[in-house]
């Protein structure tokens, strides 16, 4: 396990800024025109509507489930859209020689990101379950007597 500190979180950065540059270096030489077009649209698309649509739904989360739950939802509800994201095309079947190219049906994704999605809901309840039992206070007896011990 990398120690806490600035340089291990410096080498990641590093890191992750040398393949970002790599990726971008590979996409731009082949299709320089539709990438460039593709990351304006997709950043608008994501500053102007993707970021009020999930504030407001974020915001609604907190005021019905408060502040301490919102994170049992917010996790799997992110990963599940992540997730939707990445495959949509399967997901939602929009895909046309995907099965005689791979030889695998295309129609089994939905089933299995609806399974997923569950799954990470049930693990995140089960999370906050033993959270709030290892959290409860338990009590042995009779609450103890306000003011100074007894003396004797």
């Amino acid at each position: 396990m990398l120690a806490p500190g600035p340089l291990p979180t410096l080498v990641l950065l590093l890191a992750s800024f040398a393949l970002t540059g790599y990726a971008a270096v590979r996409l731009f030489d082949k299709h320089p025109l539709a990438v460039a077009l593709w990351l304006v649209a997709a950043a608008i698309l994501h500053d102007l509507a993707l970021v009020p649509l999930y504030s407001l739904a974020d915001r609604g989360a907190r005021r019905v489930l408060g502040p301490r739950l919102v994170n049992y939802v917010r996790f799997p509800a992110v990963v599940s859209g992540l997730l939707l994201l990445v495959y949509f095309p399967l997901i939602l079947r929009q895909v046309g020689r995907y099965e005689r190219v791979t030889g695998l049906p295309a129609d089994a994704y939905l089933y299995r990101w609806l399974l997923i999605t569950a799954g990470l809901f049930a693990a995140s309840a089960l999370v906050l379950a033993a959270r709030r039992t290892v959290a409860r206070p338990r009590s042995s007896g009779p609450p103890p007597a306000s003011g100074p011990p007894p003396r004797t």
